[in-house]
């Protein structure tokens, strides 16, 4: 069957879906998903945390940029918060106190609201920490636990009311040009577009090469996370999350369980992944250190993609070398945080060739996000 549309977005992850809420305002929008489901690889193996403290400084900025669309989505968009209170505790070993305070000057300059805490409140807050492996810490009172299910379900949902469509089981086998509107072909259906926004994750660099457009160098890193059990006898529903100065690994209440990961980032074909015994064993050796933890049963594991282009911010922007193709990718770890603001992007981009002034404002640039600033460094 053939369709033409104003705008393909290829990949329904957070990304794409984000994408055709936005753009579906004012074009008409068809989104591609690969898999059975939206959302099957990274979207749907995400920590679920919202922090303002954590990537680079374009991300944070994004991250800031998304806070106000998390706590108050429109009246439609779901049905409950997307946003619970979780808050976020960093520790460091005493070889890592030089690094913390490095990082807690860093983390000020953003997010003001950030604090050194003492050794003894770190350990009130979450009993199980070691009082001779943590040394320092600072807390992100505001940081929070989010909602990734339901942010994601929510842009699909609201895409669908304002009109665009969503088609699963439709992996892209070819793309080309016919006159000024693209020609995309998956195994069942054709479809044609003035603009492709190539939303495909750990795949992105494959949907350019289908288009025959030079790749960008983007990585595709595992990231491991299992659960186990909680502690006996401990109420840990009210605990922060806890990570490491060193981004060494972290850890978080669950479901009435932990989850831990490594915070491994092991460059890896795209691919339908899955966790390594070895990285498994190593972030339980890191909980072990850092906590009274003795884990004899990991209950669950898993592992999904972070795609990073080489300066590990986002690529948002038009491809100068092919009308009309359109990057959303190289998120990292980070973009069901930042999804609210990089879809605004996105739209603000393609529509006015311009981001919306709030990001503007945050000091966010669109050369920070363009394609353009990666082909200089290949």
């Amino acid at each position: 069957m053939a369709h033409t549309t104003d705008v393909l977005i290829i990949g329904g992850g957070i990304a794409g879906a984000a994408a055709a809420y936005e753009i579906a305002a004012f074009a008409s929008v068809i989104v591609l998903e690969r898999e059975p489901q939206c959302g099957y690889h990274a979207t749907g193996r995400s920590a679920a945390s919202f922090t303002e403290n954590y990537g680079n400084g374009v991300v944070r900025r994004l991250a800031i940029a998304s806070r106000a669309f998390l706590e108050s989505p429109p009246a439609d968009f779901c049905d409950h918060t997307l946003l619970s209170p979780r808050g976020l505790i960093t520790i460091a070993r005493a070889d890592q106190l030089e690094l913390l305070d490095q990082e807690l000057l860093r983390a000020k300059a953003l997010v003001p609201a950030i604090e050194k805490i003492t050794v003894a409140a770190a350990i009130a807050r979450v009993p199980i920490l070691r009082p001779d492996y943590v040394a320092g810490a600072f807390i992100e009172p505001d940081s929070k636990e989010l909602d990734v299910n339901g942010l994601h379900q929510g842009f699909l949902r609201a895409a669908k009311a304002r009109g665009a469509h969503i088609m699963v089981n439709a992996g892209v086998e070819t793309i080309g040009r016919r006159g000024e509107r693209w020609s995309v072909a998956t195994r069942t259906d054709t479809f044609a577009a003035l603009t492709i926004v190539n939303a495909a994750g750990a795949w992105a660099d494959d949907v350019a090469n289908l288009a025959g457009i030079a790749p960008l160098g983007l990585v595709p890193k595992r990231r491991t996370a299992f659960n186990v059990p909680a502690p006996a006898g401990m109420d840990i529903r009210g605990w922060p999350m806890i990570d490491d100065a060193g981004e060494e690994f972290y850890f978080k209440p669950d479901a009435g369980q932990l989850l831990v990961s490594p915070a491994d980032a092991t460059p890896s074909e795209p691919m339908d992944a899955y966790p390594e015994d070895v990285d498994v064993a190593t972030g339980v050796e890191r909980l072990e250190r850092a906590t009274t933890l003795n884990v004899t049963r990991v209950s669950r594991s898993w592992a999904g993609l972070r795609t990073f282009a080489r300066d590990a911010s986002p690529v948002v922007g038009l491809d100068s070398s092919a009308d009309g193709f359109f990057w959303l990718a190289g998120q990292g770890g980070y973009g069901i945080k930042t999804s609210p603001a990089l879809s605004r992007a996105c739209a603000g981009l393609l529509r006015e060739r311009r981001l919306p002034d709030d990001l503007c404002r945050l000091g966010i640039n669109a050369a920070d996000l363009s394609p353009e600033r990666l082909r200089n460094i290949l």
